[in-house]
């Protein structure tokens, strides 16, 4: 069945290519911080455990909605290591880092997801679709503080 929502279907392709690549960013900022809460060693073992667990859980939901909204726009959403890897911006690191390590990885994470959702706003805008510029600025504000906070923990 068609869909008859006030956007295009050329302007709706090109908002689903956007969100799959911020689904990917997120995906990949989801695992690597998984994997950084299972691996992080040191004095701030307890801090930086439960603020990795604590991430990695918002993220577990944030990638839900995000594929959620391409499906509602009509494109099927990526959903494969191979894909997310062939979308992503964000390189994961070889090894285990240190925990200071972990630290700045994550804050270039958070903020390649923020530049990959203000790359997308102009297109959302210019097709008037209001649903996708409200998940795209939420996703902007949680990674934005959540880089703030990680930068916080490296201050001298």
């Amino acid at each position: 069945m068609d869909i008859d929502i006030g956007i295009t279907r050329k302007d709706r392709k090109k908002i689903t290519e956007g969100l799959s690549r911020l689904l990917a960013d997120s995906y990949t900022l989801y695992l690597m911080t998984h994997n950084f809460h299972w691996n992080v060693t040191g004095p701030m073992f307890n801090t930086l455990h439960l603020m990795f667990e604590t991430q990695y859980t918002e993220l577990a939901l944030a990638v839900d909605l995000i594929a959620e909204r391409i499906r509602a726009l009509g494109e099927p959403a990526p959903g494969t290591y191979g894909a997310f890897a062939s979308l992503t911006r964000i390189k994961e690191p070889e090894g285990v880092p240190a925990a200071d390590d972990m630290i700045r990885l994550l804050v270039k994470g958070q903020e390649a997801v923020v530049k990959t959702a203000r790359e997308l706003m102009p297109v959302v805008d210019k097709a008037g679709d209001e649903p996708t510029a409200d998940l795209l600025t939420q996703r902007m504000q949680v990674h934005e503080k959540t880089a703030w906070m990680l930068r916080s923990l490296l201050a001298a």
